[in-house]
């Protein structure tokens, strides 16, 4: 089973991009699902998490405001929509599923989720 995120690219500081990830799981709506990211010599970092149900959204500081999680369960796939873009949010961000329906605030460990999408690279020119 994969998990297959796009809608990456490049886009000017200021700008938006909305990053989608299907999950093609017949258990999709009974799990929670994040987002991470990567950028080059650094360790991962947790982005945010949507609870199996959608109703409870959870956020790292630094994209708090400007991104939103959202999850179509209908369509087995969930949405990270980025707004007011940085040069600092350039990364190679990852969807991922935990087996929790709610991940709460452990959502942010890595170590909680167990499928991983490929990736998709996001780069915001200054």
């Amino acid at each position: 089973v994969q998990l297959q995120a796009s809608g990456g690219g490049l886009v000017q500081a200021g700008g938006s991009l909305r990053l989608s990830c299907v999950a093609p799981l017949r258990t999709f709506s009974s799990y929670a699902m994040g987002w991470f990211r990567q950028a080059p010599g650094k360790e991962r970092e947790f982005v945010a998490a949507i609870s199996a149900s959608g109703g409870s959204t959870y956020y790292a500081d630094s994209v708090k405001g400007r991104f939103t999680i959202s999850r179509d369960n209908a369509k087995d796939t969930v949405y990270l929509q980025m707004n007011s873009l940085k040069p600092e949010d350039t990364a190679v961000y990852y969807c991922a599923r935990t087996r929790r329906r709610d991940p709460q605030t452990s959502g942010s460990r890595s170590s909680l989720y167990d499928l991983w999408g490929q990736g998709t690279q996001v780069t915001v020119s200054s």
